[in-house]
């Protein structure tokens, strides 16, 4: 075998595909595509935007009174409200400001047992 017979061999493996393969339905191409958007929809988006709007509801419900947690994990019974600032007591006679957003939910194992 020598060196012209082995390329001429592999050009005529590289023909044209076979007639009647590539006419398909374009739409059934991008079906996969299709199908994993609602996979992924339906199991990550929609889950983690109903926890978005949950907690900022519970947010917009907060008041004088209520024992929250921040993402930092100060736990503290809340003394005073603005839009944006929210003071908590953590313990007698010590205040802290912590911004809205950063309130993580209610403290675990207190309430009514629901954490966020």
């Amino acid at each position: 075998m020598n060196l012209v017979e082995l390329f001429v061999s592999d050009a005529l493996a590289m023909g044209p595909p076979p007639q009647g393969g590539g006419n398909g339905n374009p739409l059934m191409a991008f079906l996969p595509l299709i199908i994993i958007f609602f996979i992924f929809y339906f199991l990550l988006i929609r889950p983690q935007q109903k926890k978005a709007r949950e907690h900022q509801e519970f947010l917009n419900n907060l008041k004088k009174g209520d024992e929250v947690m921040t993402v930092g994990g100060l736990i503290g019974r809340i003394t005073g409200l603005t839009d944006q600032v929210v003071t908590l007591e953590v313990a007698d006679k010590v205040k802290v400001k912590v911004a809205r957003a950063q309130i993580a939910g209610k403290p675990p194992g207190r309430g009514d047992g629901e954490n966020g």
